[in-house]
């Protein structure tokens, strides 16, 4: 054991999640009833924090996602998993094939095994009023909102490199879509044959702002003065920046992706560092709810599988375990 953290117990787990999001929740809730001595340490700033509602859960479709993670955390509870509020600032093998982590306020906690479910931040492009209302009705996801917009006049801010491909999504959920191409290139003339067929309007020009009268937003604002009238906007993420401190500093392998660089994992959410699991949108973007809960629980359940039958070996050849 870490001689920093003493011989007491109360710091030492066998798993220990990072991130109390969707993923992380789930992971801790199989973890739970599976008996292990478990915490989640929860910076508390999931992705999802600034949209009302939740779509394309089963049974819990048009929740808060403020109070599907109450309830998250009060089914862990209900197993003897802790939660702990704080964030992890650093992580090392603890020398014996575990790790020790160091939270914001100093305290070390040594775990056997380690989840990691810390999501990703979207960076926003940087047009005046589109970070604020992120979530409301400048949107990302047509899967996450698109039934509740639908047949409203669309905008949508060209990604620059696949500038049309988010236009041609949206499209199936409103006949109103104006494409504003803002820094992109052209499209190509294979895409514009596709934006034509779906009767999607280009806009040229770069977008500066946002119009918004009794806080809904009425239009999108270009550089010559002009406004465009829409009252939904769609915006992908000019960058998308996992929360992959912990993992960085453990040294897990990493891959590039369209969309940036993310750890690469398994089938079942194992990284290339022995002992250390990662689940959500740490792993890559498209992660819904839906499908973070699953990955969870799939990391989870090797883990504790890997605990099992590895424990099982030491004993068999009569070495201590943990």
């Amino acid at each position: 054991m870490n001689a920093h953290l003493g011989n007491t117990l109360e710091n030492t787990y066998e798993a220990v999640v990072v991130g109390g999001g969707a993923a992380g929740l789930s992971a801790a809730l199989v973890l739970g009833r599976a008996r292990r001595r478990t915490l989640v340490v929860d910076a508390g700033a999931p992705r999802n924090a600034p949209s009302a509602h939740m779509q394309g859960v089963l049974s819990r479709d048009g929740m808060s996602p403020a109070d599907y993670l109450a309830a998250g955390r009060a089914e862990i509870a209900r197993y003897g998993v802790g939660l702990r509020v704080g964030e992890v600032t650093g992580a090392a093998p603890d020398g014996a094939g575990g790790f020790v982590l160091t939270l914001a306020d100093g305290d070390p906690v040594r775990a056997r095994r380690l989840v990691v479910t810390t999501g990703l931040v979207d960076e926003l492009p940087p047009i005046d009023g589109l970070a604020g209302r992120w979530g409301r009705d400048v949107l990302h996801c047509p899967y996450c909102h698109g039934w509740e917009v639908r047949d409203e006049a669309f905008g949508v801010i060209a990604h620059p490199t696949m500038p049309a491909h988010q236009a041609l999504m949206v499209a199936h959920w409103s006949k109103d879509v104006t494409l504003f191409l803002h820094t992109a290139a052209e499209p190509s003339e294979h895409e514009a044959a596709l934006l034509d067929a779906a009767g999607v309007r280009i806009e040229r020009g770069e977008v500066v702002g946002l119009a918004v009268e009794d806080d809904r937003l009425t239009g999108v604002r270009l550089a010559g003065g002009r406004t465009v009238a829409r009252s939904v906007v769609f915006a992908a993420a000019s960058r998308l920046a996992a929360r992959d401190g912990v993992l960085r500093q453990l040294g897990a392998e990493l891959r590039e992706t369209p969309f940036g660089e993310f750890v690469a994992v398994d089938e079942v959410g194992r990284t290339s560092v022995p002992g250390v699991w990662a689940a959500g949108n740490v792993t890559g973007p498209q992660e819904q709810v839906v499908n973070a809960v699953s990955r969870g629980y799939r990391a989870a359940v090797a883990l504790n599988n890997e605990l099992v039958f590895g424990d099982l070996e030491e004993r068999a050849a009569g070495r201590p375990v943990g």
